[in-house]
């Protein structure tokens, strides 16, 4: 069975691991441990022993953000794939050893995101919606949902699901693949919000995860807020700045 498409990591590229380590550590009951890279400090976000996200310093002109891999079949076809479709190619292909091949991405509306060719064996996973602090739900904020659902499915097959409409937010579209959501796309919530890609992860009580959140430094952008199916979210933004998001009980 092919993952094509499917979400497979999620990045961290943040200014201080030792608050990171702490803080998701704390909400998500993560265990983090250098990897063990030559010549490159990387860290890895463990949940009862199954790798679900890293942790990097970032390098020149990084921003502090969480960042979202889409597993591919072919790292180098869906390149070139995205280029011709008004995409862009911030870093790659290149080979990460012991664990396959990855680029750095850009829809052609700005929202960047990175794909990932992984060596034959065991898959990730990093995303797992049954599963407590592990990737659950993905979120693109867009100014054109419509352009941006049309170019992913051209490069991971993604389909377009339910459309909720929002109101003066416009429609909320969810996309996945056949069986299954993966996330939902929509406009951009003010001027002042880049198109970006929004991480969920699984907790068991939105509300615990609220009192966590802004007990050690982070702060809540939006919710709790009840979604279809009985699930609470809340949108945050960890203590050095990163946005990320919470999906679970109440």
């Amino acid at each position: 069975m092919s993952h094509h498409g499917l979400p497979c990591w999620y990045e961290l590229t943040t200014p201080d691991i030792a608050a990171a380590t702490a803080f998701y550590g704390g909400l998500l009951d993560w265990q983090v441990q250098n990897a063990g890279m030559e010549g490159f400090d990387y860290f890895l976000a463990l949940r009862d022993g199954a790798m679900v996200a890293g942790m990097m310093e970032p390098m020149a002109g990084m921003p502090t953000a969480w960042a979202v891999y889409f597993a591919v079949d072919d790292c180098d076809a869906t390149c070139a794939q995205a280029k011709a479709l008004g995409g862009q190619v911030y870093a790659g292909p290149d080979d990460i050893p012991q664990t396959g091949r990855y680029a750095v991405l850009a829809d052609p509306q700005g929202a960047v995101f990175a794909i990932l060719q992984p060596l034959p064996g065991p898959q990730s996973v990093a995303f797992d919606q049954q599963k407590q602090g592990h990737g659950n739900w993905h979120e693109l904020m867009s100014p054109d949902p419509v352009a941006g659902l049309a170019f992913y499915a051209e490069i991971f097959g993604w389909t377009a699901g339910e459309a909720m409409p929002m109101g003066e937010m416009g429609t909320y579209q969810i996309f996945g693949r056949p069986g299954q959501d993966l996330g939902g796309m929509m406009g951009l919530p003010g001027p002042d919000v880049p198109p970006h890609w929004l991480p969920y992860f699984g907790v068991a009580s939105a509300t615990a995860a609220i009192a966590q959140i802004e007990a050690t430094g982070g702060r809540i952008l939006h919710g709790p807020q009840e979604v279809p199916g009985g699930a609470f979210i809340a949108m945050a933004q960890d203590p050095q700045g990163a946005h990320f998001a919470v999906v679970g009980g109440k």
